[in-house]
């Protein structure tokens, strides 16, 4: 994939309040960690996730992806009458039918002739979502499209919390397919792509490169309806096959943005956790880069997690004009994008 007319004009965000800590969710936890004395501490020593944040009960996808967008909209760079093509990219959907970006669609009251879709892919949402935007408007179907994720990991952590509690068969063994599922956090993002010509000052979308490795397909799946999920992952083997999926995938858009590892200023990956970071860049080279965390105050927020990131950055510290930034995505199926971003 090569981009010569795409830019990232804006972006919003919309982060919970409420925090739940490492250290509480192992309080929530004691009746399993005493019947099979799991040691305190653990969840954070081997993450690097001090806490995670949540949304109130009964919180709705397409309320925190219409929040995140209002934010954007609220700075005054763009209108939000100009968007055409509106995608709802989250692994939290309201419904199977109706799409989750209809429901976006009519809180924001956008105009009529836009667009709308949910594209979902677990962790790679959002990324895959810019790739098909900024195809669209390279092809000129379109000039600017609204790109939301409202990731809601409540209800997966107190279906985990429940199960693990009352469940009598699960064994230390056993318990670590469910480890996954108390690393993952809650956000909100939105992000604005659009054409070159309307907006010169924005951030340029360069190339990047596409891998899928579909023989993992079953090490993390998860099934229930919004307010009931539930998920196992082998955790080991996904990272396994996750980080020589992400060195080829990185291999091959390193020739498409012919940068090398020296010329980048910052890599952001996707927010999993401590250990899943450090094996993943030293395995691409990267990890003498400069990067940014977000995992250790959010936790693992899905499709959320690396755009919210991206974003916190520029916010926090900036990111200085001109600089080459790399984007590592990777999503449960197994996917990895790789895209080069030159701010």
């Amino acid at each position: 994939m090569k981009f010569n007319n795409v830019v990232i004009e804006d972006y919003g965000l919309y982060l919970p309040e409420e925090k739940i800590s490492s250290e509480k969710m192992e309080e929530l936890l004691s009746p399993i960690y005493k019947r099979l004395k799991l040691p305190q501490g653990r969840l954070e020593l081997m993450t690097g996730i001090k806490e995670r944040g949540v949304w109130p009960s009964g919180t709705l996808p397409s309320d925190l992806s219409a929040n995140a967008a209002r934010d954007l909209f609220n700075k005054g760079n763009v209108n939000k009458d100009d968007i055409d093509l509106l995608i709802h990219s989250s692994v939290c959907r309201n419904f199977l039918e109706p799409s989750t970006a209809s429901i976006v669609h009519g809180n924001l009251e956008l105009n009529d002739e836009c667009t709308i879709f949910d594209l979902s892919n677990a962790c790679l949402g959002m990324v895959n979502s810019w790739v098909v935007a900024a195809n669209m408007i390279e092809s000129g179907q379109i000039k600017k499209a609204l790109i939301v994720s409202g990731e809601n990991g409540g209800p997966l952590l107190e279906e985990t919390i429940k199960r693990l509690n009352e469940d009598e068969t699960i064994t230390r063994k056993s318990i670590k397919k469910y480890f996954a599922n108390l690393t993952i956090g809650s956000a909100a993002v939105a992000y604005v792509l659009t054409h070159k010509d309307l907006c010169p000052n924005g951030h340029k979308l360069v190339s990047g490169a596409v891998m899928t490795d579909s023989t993992a397909n079953k090490l993390c799946q998860g099934d229930g309806d919004p307010n009931s999920l539930f998920m196992e992952t082998d955790s080991e083997k996904l990272l396994e096959h996750g980080k020589k999926l992400a060195k080829n995938t990185w291999a091959k858009a390193k020739q498409r943005l012919d940068w090398t590892e020296k010329e980048i200023d910052l890599v952001i990956g996707h927010q999993v956790g401590k250990a899943h970071k450090e094996i993943v860049l030293g395995e691409l080279n990267l990890n003498k880069r400069p990067t940014f965390d977000t995992f250790p105050f959010l936790g693992n927020t899905g499709s959320a997690a690396l755009p919210v990131t991206l974003a916190l950055k520029n916010d926090r510290e900036g990111i200085q004009k001109g600089q080459k930034i790399v984007l590592v995505g990777i999503g449960s199926g197994l996917s990895s994008i790789v895209l080069g971003v030159e701010w």
